[in-house]
Order: C-alpha cells, then structure tokens, then sequence
C-alpha cells in the first residue's frame, strides 16, 4: 500500500502529483472519480486540477461550485478550523436530507451525480503548503449507493503524511527542472556523448552557427557558461562524455 507514495515515477506533471499515483490510490480506495486540485478561494478559482477518470470534472458547474462554496461546510471546514490533518466525509456535517437541501447539492454534486465524499487537506498548517486563500485537496467521490466506511478514512489518514510528502517532492522536482525546449534536449543529449558542434550539425540537419546559437540559449536557461556545466545542470546523474 505504501508503495504507492514511494514509488519513483517518471510522469511528474506540470502541477500536482503523478497521474499513476492517484490512479493507484483510486483502486485501493473505492470511488467512482478522484479529485487532486489546488484552490484559491480569494480569487474563486482551481490553480490546478487533475482528475480520474479525466472527465470527471465539469467545468461548466465551477460557477455553482464557487457559488455554493463558503456555505457547503465540507469545503471550508480546514480553512475556518485550521484543522488540516482530519479526513472527513460530508456525512460528517450533512444528514442526507440536509446535503439535498444545501445549494452545493443542487447546482453542483447532483449534476455530477455525487452522493459521498472523501477528502483530505494536503499541508501542515493552515496556509503552509500554497498561502493563505489557496489550498491543495485530496477528494474522492461516490454516486448513490453506500458511504465511504470507516475503514476508508482511515485508510487516506494513513497515507496522508506520505502523499503530503510525495506533493512535496513533486514540487521540488519541477522547480530543479530545467526548462527547456524539445530541440535543445536533443542538443544536449548529443553534446553529453561528446559530439563536436559540428558533428552535431550534421546529426539534427543545421549549421554549425546554429548549434552554436541553441547552445548560448540553453548557457543562458540554464545559467552556465559552457558545455560540461549545462551537462552537469541538465544531467546530474550522468557525466559528460
């Protein structure tokens, strides 16, 4: 079970955690759809989502969502206790004659087909992961049918701290993540086994000047000033050739 959040993966995404990860944690905790998502409640609106399966989100109903949010207890509940280790359940807050009353329901969950949540605030204290008005949440959702157990909860609150950890990770690893284009890894892919500009040249079907010019745009993403060092930068775990 924990080798789903220590496992190394290489489908590191441009924001939140591996897709392979959460779809994991979608097989060992039953659900029909899993939410991975940063908000930012000042400005009413998701810094990023990821979702399985990946059309699970409509984004038409945001509008009602955003709406609803400050009333629908389950949204806020972090925010407004500063409580961001617990896992919770809408049951834990709305009988289910009460959730079919509430206006989240109505425009955003029933549209949906939502009936049960399951979700769990990622950071260590109120505003420590994203700054204050911004939150990344963990939610999992089920149609009519039967309520996430016991077991369920405790389940996500065993795995909490390490998928904290592993966003964390994530994080880190797209910011020590050179950003550079598809050509200019193909450049550097050849320069680090030792190729001469010219041979480089030959190898991609340009000139020589133009390698030499890739070159001094990627000295500059990277901030290096020559070849080994831009190796170094883009490759630290294999030497120059």
């Amino acid at each position: 079970m924990l080798g789903i959040v220590s496992d190394d993966r290489s489908d590191l995404p441009a924001a939140g955690l591996p897709l392979s990860l959460l779809a994991e944690l979608k097989d060992q905790v039953r659900c029909d759809a899993l939410s991975f998502f940063g908000t930012d409640s000042d400005r009413q609106m998701d810094w990023f989502g990821q979702d399985i399966p990946a059309d699970c989100d409509d984004g038409e109903a945001d509008q009602g969502f955003w709406e609803h949010f400050w009333d629908f207890d389950p949204c806020t509940y972090p925010q407004r206790s500063g409580d961001v280790r617990s896992v919770t359940k809408i049951s834990d807050f709305y009988s289910a004659r009460q959730l079919h009353r509430t206006g989240m329901y109505c425009d955003y969950l029933r549209p949906l087909g939502i009936e049960h949540d399951l979700r769990v605030c990622l950071a260590d204290g109120p505003g420590r992961i994203a700054g204050p008005g911004r939150g990344v949440d963990l939610v999992l959702f089920r149609g009519p049918g039967p309520d996430f157990s016991e077991r369920d909860r405790a389940l996500l609150a065993l795995l909490r701290p390490h998928l904290y950890q592993a966003y964390l990770d994530a994080e880190r690893r797209r910011s020590s993540t050179p950003q550079l284009t598809p050509r200019h890894w193909e450049l550097l892919d050849l320069v680090a086994a030792g190729h001469t500009n010219v041979q480089i040249g030959r190898r991609l079907g340009v000139s020589e000047g133009t390698v030499r010019k890739h070159l001094e745009n990627i000295y500059n993403r990277l901030q290096v000033s020559n070849r080994t060092a831009a190796v170094t930068r883009a490759f630290p775990d294999r030497a120059p050739g």
